[in-house]
């Protein structure tokens, strides 16, 4: 549910995904969790994967939502709170397994195990870790990751392990552990490579053409001039810009929209709130001024997107801004709090 569900809406997303079942839900910053959390059955668990600000524990016990420690100072500030409040208090451990971004290392967690200031104060959730290459299933560093798991497993037999991402889904059944972590997944989107092919994408993208125009060879489009048309144009401007999260990257690409199963190459540079598409090969009749294209969708997936910006379809799904309105198919309900039956 991090970063606002991928930029999908959580405050939609997380009361469907309750509805079918799933009671662990998985944010970057409290702030996310607490957010959500009205908006959920109360038997539900929320993790804050970055930990705790220094002064927010309080704030976190007292909501119920369950911080994923990752450093010694974090864990020794949540049993200190603990031992204040008279109460074990939940929590998961995240642990560093090679990927270098978060979690204890093997001395820091038997440090932390062995410590009298945290034994006996916080009861764990959950251990965890991340996989920083399982979207290339034969990647060495998967398998090392994954013995490498195992030796701190040992120390805490008890606990249930949570290893995989959406990558690690599709294409590592030996990480799988008790807990999947799935995030571009959840929504039909591909991780990486060939895996996910059958997955249903559950997104799409349109906006609405504000203007076409009749240009000459010779004419330029756009911020600087970059196209120069090569013969007579029709050129229609698309309302979507690099202030919705349409990357002004694109420019130059050899990127497009489709309108049917229309190819449109943009033309010039991607603007704040608008672009530009070659629209001569649609017959007049067939366009016009109202009419939306498709930036995400059948004829153009996140991922192939992604691939000509050289980036991650996450990073595609999160740049997407406010002004899109978001439309959804099911509309799930709003504020409900009980365990549904």
């Amino acid at each position: 549910m991090k970063a606002d569900a991928y930029g999908l809406g959580a405050a939609r997303i997380g009361p469907v995904l309750a509805g079918l079942g799933c009671r662990d839900f998985f944010f970057a910053h409290l702030a996310e969790a607490l957010a959500l959390k009205q908006l959920l059955p109360l038997d539900c668990r929320l993790f804050v994967l970055n930990g705790l600000a220094p002064g927010y524990e309080a704030v976190c016990a007292n909501e119920g939502i369950f911080p994923v420690l990752s450093t010694p100072e974090q864990a020794l500030a949540w049993a200190a709170l603990a031992r204040q409040m008279g109460r074990i208090l939940p929590a998961a451990l995240q642990v560093d397994t090679g990927m270098s971004r978060l979690g204890l290392s093997e001395a820091e967690l038997d440090d932390i195990l062995t410590s009298p200031d945290y034994s006996g104060s916080v009861a764990h959730q959950l251990l965890m870790t991340h996989m920083a290459c399982a979207d290339d299933p034969q990647a060495p560093a998967n398998a090392s990751q994954i013995e490498c798991f195992h030796r701190f497993a040992s120390r805490l037999p008890e606990v249930p392990s949570s290893l995989a991402n959406s990558a690690a889904v599709l294409s590592l059944p030996k990480a799988a552990g008790h807990v999947l972590r799935p995030g571009l997944a959840l929504y039909g989107i591909a991780p990486g490579g060939y895996m996910g092919a059958d997955l249903e994408p559950a997104i799409s993208l349109e906006a609405r053409v504000i203007q076409i125009r009749q240009i000459e060879a010779g004419t330029g489009v756009g911020y600087g001039l970059d196209y120069i048309a090569p013969g007579p144009r029709r050129i229609a401007t698309i309302s979507a810009g690099y202030a919705d999260g349409w990357p002004r990257a694109l420019s130059g690409r050899g990127a497009a929209v489709w309108f049917r199963d229309h190819r449109l190459p943009l033309v010039g540079r991607v603007s704040m709130d608008s672009c530009t598409v070659d629209i001569t090969d649609i017959a007049e009749s067939q366009i016009r001024p109202g009419d939306t294209v498709e930036l995400i969708g059948q004829h153009q997936t996140v991922t192939s997107l992604a691939q000509i910006l050289a980036t991650t379809p996450h990073e595609v799904l999160t740049m997407l801004g406010n002004r899109f309105a978001r439309t959804y198919i099911d509309q799930p309900p709003m504020g409900a709090k009980e365990t549904p039956k």
